[in-house]
């Protein structure tokens, strides 16, 4: 019997994307009961500490599906209203007009209009996602900052906005993520973290899942390495860094088996009840961090990269922090998942007019998909 997918082609896949200059990327691969962990490369430069499958990872923004999951754990218990203004709950931070108008939807899928704060936080970022003429200073400063994530929203909700609410297409802020932590707090009495930790990865069983508590990451893990297009030569180590920066939007921890886990059970069901699983797949076009329009639900999106014609589609979400990247993909049906993680960041230079230049590691990348998802 044809085997779902070919471990050895697998294991040259993620081998050809180090080659192509990844330090080091480690996944899993899930069809039904069979299941593929591979790794390659180093987790420490320095040392030539090898990667592993099992460790864990700074996944960026796979945590907003976390986060969009617990919002509506909190709509289906009639604490918040989808549809109901931010203003409603949050007076002081999304004041007057804009308050009124803004839904708690608007805020998950991106279609509040709200600016990214992080342009405003991060000094030497203020072209971003322009990043032609700014430099990396901003990130050495900000390795142990603490922020509050009011400061943060503050800056995304006086910046000029970029739409209107509800307008498409919508933009990719992190600022609609920080509110949304803003509003757990507000309803469930505790920190969003906390909620989310009890209801969301406790209620999955991830047993390696968590939010920092400080600037490292506790249990083996990689070093991640920035290269700021080119801009960090050679990239930089900012494994250790207070990702108050983010919250609830993009500091999550965790392994690729436990984030395959959660995705598996947000699919089947068992985190959010059927009827907010249809609505978390219920897209609008936005236009994502790299400046493309994406289709993107309620903390989920189909993966466009992997749908062709006649081909299943696929949900998931991708994450980027400094020097750590992730994406996670489950098929429509819930049974073929992929889980990567990378430990290189913006390793495209950049062209005179500021677009990323091709890499070897976006073909080897997308190899890699096509085996781990089709064969």
């Amino acid at each position: 019997m044809k085997k779902p997918f070919d471990p050895v082609a697998l294991n040259t896949a993620v081998e050809n994307v180090h080659r192509a200059g990844m330090p080091g990327l480690f996944a899993e691969v899930r069809d039904g009961d069979q299941v593929w962990r591979g790794a390659a490369g180093v987790a420490d430069a320095v040392t030539g500490r090898p990667v592993t499958a099992d460790l864990r990872h700074r996944v960026g923004s796979v945590t907003k599906t976390f986060t969009a999951a617990a919002v509506l754990q909190q709509v289906e218990s009639g604490r918040i209203g989808l549809d109901s203004p931010i203003g409603r709950y949050l007076p002081k931070l999304v004041p007057g007009e804009r308050g009124d108008a803004i839904t708690v939807r608007m805020l998950i899928n991106h279609t509040s209009g709200l600016a990214e704060y992080l342009p405003y936080a991060y000094p030497s970022l203020k072209a971003f996602p322009a990043l032609a003429d700014t430099g990396p200073q901003s990130l050495d400063d900000h390795r142990l900052t603490r922020f509050h994530p009011t400061e943060l929203i503050e800056m995304g909700v006086t910046a000029p906005a970029t739409g209107a609410p509800g307008g498409t297409p919508g933009l990719y802020s992190n600022t609609n993520y920080l509110l949304l932590g803003q509003l757990l707090e507000q309803v469930t009495g505790t920190t969003a973290e906390q909620y989310i930790t009890r209801n969301v990865i406790e209620r999955a069983g991830l047993r390696d899942t968590g939010f920092p508590t400080g600037p490292h990451v506790d249990g083996p893990h990689s070093q991640m390495y920035e290269a700021w297009f080119g801009m960090i030569d050679p990239p930089r180590d900012y494994s250790v860094y207070d990702m108050s920066w983010v919250g609830p939007a993009a500091s999550l921890i965790s392994t690729v088996t436990d984030v395959n886990r959660f995705f598996g059970l947000l699919l089947a069901g068992e985190i959010v009840g059927p009827s907010s699983l249809a609505r978390m797949q219920r897209t609008v076009p936005i236009v994502s961090q790299e400046g493309k329009i994406i289709e993107y639900g309620l903390g989920l999106h189909p993966m466009e990269a992997m749908e062709a014609p006649g081909q299943e589609t696929y949900w998931g979400h991708g994450g980027t922090v400094w020097g750590a990247g992730s994406l996670a993909m489950i098929r429509a049906d819930g049974k073929r998942q992929l889980t990567v993680a990378v430990n290189l960041q913006r390793w495209n230079r950049l062209d005179s007019a500021g677009r990323p230049q091709p890499h070897p590691i976006d073909d080897a990348l997308a190899a890699f998909y096509r085996v781990a998802m089709y064969g």
